[in-house]
């Protein structure tokens, strides 16, 4: 087939708020390099980090919650999620649900017109366990936020199922996410999960995977948001923030709690987990810096796990997942890609629930 020289694509041309983002109609097409391919993208989701990312949220001279506009002071050598400076201008965007149009050297052309969701995680290929040489995509490299994009043949994960492109489209970054958490915190049916925050991508994501390994599950949400909640399937529905959540939670002993709020309110999650609990952490939207009393750390035997870079096989095992109806996306919203501005304004007002994809 005969591919354009140019695309439309949504580019971020450097820190700060929206204004950012600019649109650009005859942007230059990527061309697969040795190993990678080339995807139409069909549709792309939106999530924290491309928000954080552009913000320059991920600075350490940053304190506040997650808010999406731009902040007076961001260091110059760490405003990434791995610590070194992104490069502009950049096509963000990580979920591609897209179809591969061309190969490069070294790949099957068998693959042309494989249907396939995006694996972020881009690792080195002679030390793939090697965290220290990870990007992201959308981060390290030009994402999904345009007509097509380029990427290693291998993050290119082929899927079939009758779900539509927008909705495989919400699924590889939060579920990932999640995915990665409840693993590195190693839940099991055992277990009760307290998740914060279930009404947002990964929370919402949380809920069912955990529910998934067997796990009783309790989910905290704005009560707006308790009916869209409820069709994820929790055990329980608890208020987002109550006053006193040992009262709230009654006579249930949670476990684990698989955290990406963070915030104000921190010190409570810690407070009611079981002797021996976990704590599980990919994200603080509400606030990075907390409060910890160390009593209750090591007096109560706690574990606390960051989680970030996942296991190459949780991608895999999510679309084994997807493919046998074990999981279902929740797609709260889709715009056009031109309207990207607009698409991220309404994931920072976070008055959804779910995910939110563009579509060129």
């Amino acid at each position: 087939m005969s591919l354009p020289a140019t695309m439309k694509a949504m580019v971020t041309m450097g820190h700060g708020g929206l204004e950012q983002i600019v649109r650009h109609d005859n942007w230059p097409r990527p061309e697969p390099a040795e190993g990678e391919v080339l995807i139409k993208v069909a549709a792309c989701g939106l999530n924290n980090t491309d928000v954080n990312t552009r913000s320059g949220w991920y600075s350490k001279t940053v304190t506040a919650a997650t808010t999406g506009g731009a902040f007076e002071q961001v260091g110059e050598d760490d405003p990434t999620w791995g610590g070194n400076p992104i490069t502009f201008p950049r096509i963000q965007g990580a979920d591609i649900c897209g179809y591969i149009v061309a190969v490069g050297e070294g790949v099957d052309r068998g693959r042309i017109g494989e249907r396939v969701i995006t694996d972020g995680w881009l690792r080195d290929p002679v030390e793939p366990d090697n965290m220290d040489k990870t990007g992201y995509f959308g981060s390290e490299r030009d994402g999904g936020f345009a007509e097509y994009a380029t990427t290693l043949a291998v993050n290119a994960v082929a899927i079939t199922s009758d779900l539509t492109d927008a909705e495989l489209a919400t699924f590889s970054c939060s579920y990932s996410t999640a995915e990665g958490m409840l693993t590195r915190a190693n839940v099991t049916g055992e277990d009760t999960v307290l998740v914060p925050g279930a009404s947002g991508g990964v929370g919402g994501a949380l809920v069912q995977l955990a529910k998934r390994r067997g796990a009783r599950v309790i989910a905290m949400a704005s009560e707006s948001k308790h009916a869209d909640v409820a069709r994820l399937d929790p055990d329980v529905i608890l208020p987002r923030a109550p006053a006193n959540l040992r009262k709230a939670l009654s006579a249930e002993k949670i476990s684990v709690v698989a955290d990406v709020v963070g915030g104000p309110y921190w010190p409570n999650l810690i407070d009611i987990l079981e002797r021996g609990g976990r704590y599980t952490c990919s994200g603080a939207i509400a606030g990075p810096i907390v409060e910890l009393d160390l009593r209750t750390f090591y007096l109560r035997d706690l574990t606390f796990t960051g989680s970030t870079v996942i296991d190459p096989q949780v991608m895999k095992n999510l679309v084994t997942y997807i493919e046998a109806g074990e999981i279902k996306p929740a797609l709260a919203a889709t715009y056009p890609l031109e309207e990207l501005r607009e698409a991220q304004a309404a994931f920072i007002a976070k008055e959804h629930t779910g995910n939110i994809v563009v579509m060129p």
